[in-house]
């Protein structure tokens, strides 16, 4: 075969070869997977911040049967269906979201990424997607909202020993147009989360020469750190104590269906229980005034060995009926995992570290790129199901395995 050197560039340019990247251009783009975005966001994140995301409670026994129960599903397809549209659009207390996933609500979330809850509610409002902000978020209730003013907001809930200050908390809540109170039960005390304890991550922070050179490692997170606002949990700004004194008012082990019925006559919005685990507390929920339940063992941060909230989906849905709000969370970290909580009884679901990998990755453009690839995703798996639209699937969509390896 005749060869010549000349034929060089016209190759290079049939392969659209790049060889170096855009000027500017975010890291995070570069990602096809949520396990693109873990490793980037552990690259770019000092440990102590990355493994307070990561990790669970004890021997992260729960949070390994979360992913291992979405790994070990098969989902069943449904062949010769017109999907050349597919709409994964849904319907939520009255709001009409683009996707069947919103954005979970967690704590000190400016320590992964310096935009924190910013970046979090601007990407949501652009993919059209509800956005939770934590009691113990490092944005304020008011700041987060003039953040992403045409976003829908949802605000989660501890329910703290002073009923007053949660009463207050609701009330701005309330003022700053948040649709969604998500009152959070499963925490009746605060679990050990031993990567945490190791990394003195803290209250107050323990740090070590040794986490302290692992953050020196990371420049432009430290120079985030160094140069914006002081970390702290700014819906207590006007609180009396330091950050440890508040903490310890954060959660009240007393906390009963009697309270719930008490937020429900305090709330006159929509108003939704997360941390539950069987059908006996989804309809004791129901029963007691909530507007829906978020099925969830808390990303595996709190009870270990607890159940696993997709494994548990079929038999709440049974008891509670074919009409009631439920959301589903932990371990989803794929459009697929989304697809099978979906098939298995959820009507939406819910990301918390999928979020934070976008985040730690690269700021509110990684955050919209974990979205892009969910949104990708979903609409892959729904058309090679055969599935149009949510409300075509069914348990005949879902084999789930177990959450054993």
């Amino acid at each position: 075969m005749k060869r010549s050197l000349t034929r060089i560039p016209a190759a290079l340019a049939q392969l659209n070869f790049k060889p170096f990247p855009k000027p500017g251009k975010n890291p995070a783009a570069g990602a096809l997977t949520m396990d693109d975005l873990r490793l980037l966001a552990r690259r770019r994140t000092p440990t102590a911040a990355f493994d307070y995301a990561d990790g669970g409670s004890y021997s992260e026994e729960t949070l390994d049967r979360n992913y291992r129960a979405y790994r070990n599903v098969e989902l069943v397809p449904g062949i010769l269906r017109d999907v050349s549209l597919v709409d994964p659009g849904t319907t939520v207390a009255g709001t009409k979201f683009s996707l069947p996933v919103g954005i979970a609500p967690t704590g000190l979330t400016r320590l992964m990424h310096a935009d924190g809850e910013r970046a979090g509610a601007a990407a949501a409002a652009k993919y059209n997607i509800p956005f939770t902000l934590a009691t113990m978020g490092t944005m304020s209730i008011e700041e987060t909202a003039a953040a992403a003013p045409l976003g829908t907001r949802w605000f989660q809930l501890y329910l703290r020993q002073d009923r007053a200050l949660s009463l207050e908390m609701m009330r701005r809540a309330r003022a700053a147009g948040y649709d969604a109170l998500v009152l959070t039960v499963d925490t009746a005390v605060t679990s050990t989360r031993v990567r945490d304890a190791r990394n003195g991550m803290t209250l107050p922070p323990t740090l070590g020469v040794r986490t302290m050179l692992d953050a020196l490692r990371r420049p432009g997170w430290c120079l985030d750190f160094l140069t914006t606002p002081p970390l702290e949990f700014a819906n207590f700004a006007d609180d009396p104590g330091n950050v440890s004194a508040q903490f310890n008012t954060m959660f009240d082990a007393s906390l009963s269906f009697v309270d719930l019925g008490w937020v429900r006559e305090a709330w006159p919005g929509t108003l939704i229980v997360k941390g539950v685990q069987g059908p006996e507390d989804a309809l004791e929920c129901f029963g007691h005034g909530a507007d829906g339940v978020v099925v969830s063992n808390h990303g595996g941060r709190q009870l270990d060995r607890a159940p696993v909230p997709l494994m548990q989906l079929p038999a709440i849905r049974a008891a509670v009926g074919p009409e009631k709000l439920l959301i589903a969370d932990s371990g989803i970290m794929s459009g697929g995992d989304v697809v099978a909580a979906l098939a298995a009884g959820a009507n939406f679901t819910l990301i918390g570290r999928a979020y934070l990998y976008g985040l730690m990755a690269g700021g509110q453009a990684g955050v919209e790129r974990t979205l892009e690839i969910l949104e990708r995703e979903i609409r892959q798996t729904m058309a090679l199901l055969g599935v149009r639209t949510l409300d075509e699937f069914g348990p005949r969509h879902v084999r789930l395995g177990t959450a054993d390896a």
